[in-house]
């Protein structure tokens, strides 16, 4: 395979639209590359080969990406060797249509086929014509690809893909497939190479990963896999998302409880408080349910820090259900909350429902959302003042600003916390990847502050590799597809082991 233009390497940039699991595919598009001999474009305007990774669940996501591929015309124009290729959900929905509407589109590949982008970039130069590949299920599980992680300190380990659930609002099952498990043993042989590289974190990912084991008939497989990374030394943090409240069982609470590196925050979306608009939405859960959820978690772990989605103006919609969200959310306390008007996805049966809500209902109804999880979250937040944190010091948060020099980074809940340095600076300064312990001095609602001096710092295998520059890059550890039957077997010592 040809990847240089006169002895140099042809160079790339990946553009991502999306959940977690549309960033984690973009790190093995990346790794693909750089194993088929590409490099990372210095300046992504100038790149080679173009990726557009897409998201197809947002009302905007059709538009976003092609006016990003109108945008990218004239360049290619100027320059005949690019090549620009589109990728993700919405490749898999819209197929060959991409290519009629946007004909200066040299690949277009699904989601069950990651791993036959070089070959079709390579076939589309030589061939001097668009490649369309789209399969309709995975052959290869996506982790065996090689992945080019974006971080030295946290990683994303996917334990499934796809999901089994039918929910009227969303086109994913459509997009990603069946719920496809991998063994245990392959995931945890997976997070024990990234902290072998200095990974103090991971979030085990998938559409729903509390329903993880379905495929090999073991329901509590989650909570046995949540004790098994408890086992594996050097890491110090684990999170999980995203899980349906329909699968989510008291051993998963359990597990969060007892096993000192998994954090005390959870993502568990709601989508809505009104048990009618739950079943219009095929949810199969109903407020008590999940309001029971979260007392539990809540009694388990009084400091959890809950997160969650809400949909809002889901057709049918009345001021009576509206008002039963904001019951809940008076109620669930969430920390943070992820906030969607609804729109129509085509291919879902939420679009042909009758009774769909004016927009100026959904915008106003949306607002007072907003406006009461302000007041919920910041109120949240100020209990938080005067209490010792841990951070985990990121870059990706950079810092809040120069004047102030506060570095960022993740409390152990997963708040956003700005800190200042104090007289850590010059050698002794914080790194991407090291703990800070600090006292929260300030809360605002969506982050807090702290402007004292750090009460101690802790350099980490994960600030090394960052300072030199060193970002973990894993070939697959799977081994293929999973296969229904028993699963590898985890540590005799965890007594067994996004949505």
């Amino acid at each position: 395979m040809t990847t240089e233009i006169l002895g140099t390497p042809r160079t790339y940039d990946v553009r991502t639209y999306g959940c977690q699991m549309n960033v984690h595919d973009s790190e093995r598009i990346s790794g693909l590359l750089e194993d088929a001999g590409y490099v990372r474009a210095a300046d992504p305007e100038a790149a080679d080969v173009v990726v557009f990774n897409t998201c197809a669940v947002r009302e905007n996501a059709d538009n976003r990406l092609y006016g990003n591929l109108g945008h990218l015309r004239p360049t290619k124009l100027k320059h005949p060797g690019m090549q620009i290729a589109v990728g993700g959900c919405l490749a898999q929905k819209d197929r060959g249509d991409i290519v009629k509407k946007a004909p200066w589109v040299d690949v277009v590949f699904g989601t069950h086929n990651i791993g036959s982008l070089p070959a079709l970039l390579e076939r589309a130069r030589h061939n001097e014509e668009a490649e369309v590949e789209i399969l309709e299920s995975l052959e290869v599980f996506p982790s065996t690809l090689p992945t080019k992680r974006e971080s030295t300190y946290a990683g994303w380990v996917s334990i499934s893909v796809g999901c089994n659930n039918t929910c009227t609002f969303c086109i994913v099952p459509a997009l990603r497939g069946k719920e496809k498990d991998r063994r245990p043993g392959e995931i945890l042989a997976e997070v024990e190479a990234l902290v072998a590289e200095g990974v103090l974190e991971v979030t085990l990912l998938g559409q729903n990963v509390n329903s993880y084991g379905v495929e090999f008939g073991d329901r509590l497989a989650f909570g046995k896999l949540l004790r098994a990374t408890g086992e594996v030394e050097g890491l110090e943090r684990v999170r999980f998302t995203s899980p349906h409240p329909k699968d989510f069982t008291d051993d998963v609470i359990a597990a969060m409880a007892e096993t000192p590196n998994v954090c005390h925050s959870l993502h568990m979306p709601l989508q809505s408080g009104s048990d009618r608009v739950l079943k219009a939405m095929r949810r199969s859960y109903r407020q008590e349910k999940y309001l029971g959820i979260i007392d539990k978690v809540r009694a388990a772990m009084p400091d959890a820090a809950i997160t969650t989605d809400i949909i809002v103006g889901f057709p049918g919609e009345t001021e009576e259900d509206f008002e039963q969200t904001l019951a809940v959310v008076r109620q669930a306390r969430f920390s943070s909350a992820f906030t969607f008007q609804y729109s129509k996805r085509p291919g879902t049966p939420a679009e042909t429902m009758e009774d769909q809500v004016p927009k100026a209902v959904v915008q106003d109804r949306y607002n007072r959302l907003i406006a009461l999880l302000e007041e919920i979250t910041w109120a949240e937040n100020k209990k938080l003042v005067g209490e010792k944190v841990e951070v985990l010091v990121a870059v990706g948060e950079g810092r809040k600003d120069e004047r102030t020099g506060r570095l960022s980074g993740r409390a152990r809940d997963g708040r956003l916390v700005h800190f200042a340095i104090g007289t850590l600076t010059g050698d002794r300064a914080p790194r991407p990847g090291d703990i800070v312990e600090t006292v929260i001095t300030y809360a605002a609602p969506h982050h807090l502050n702290a402007d004292g001096d750090p009460l101690s710092h802790r350099r980490t295998r994960a600030g090394d590799a960052y300072e030199a520059g060193r970002v973990p890059r894993l070939k697959g550890v799977s081994l293929g597809l999973p296969t229904v039957g028993v699963p590898a077997p985890l540590p005799a010592s965890t007594g067994g082991c996004a949505r």
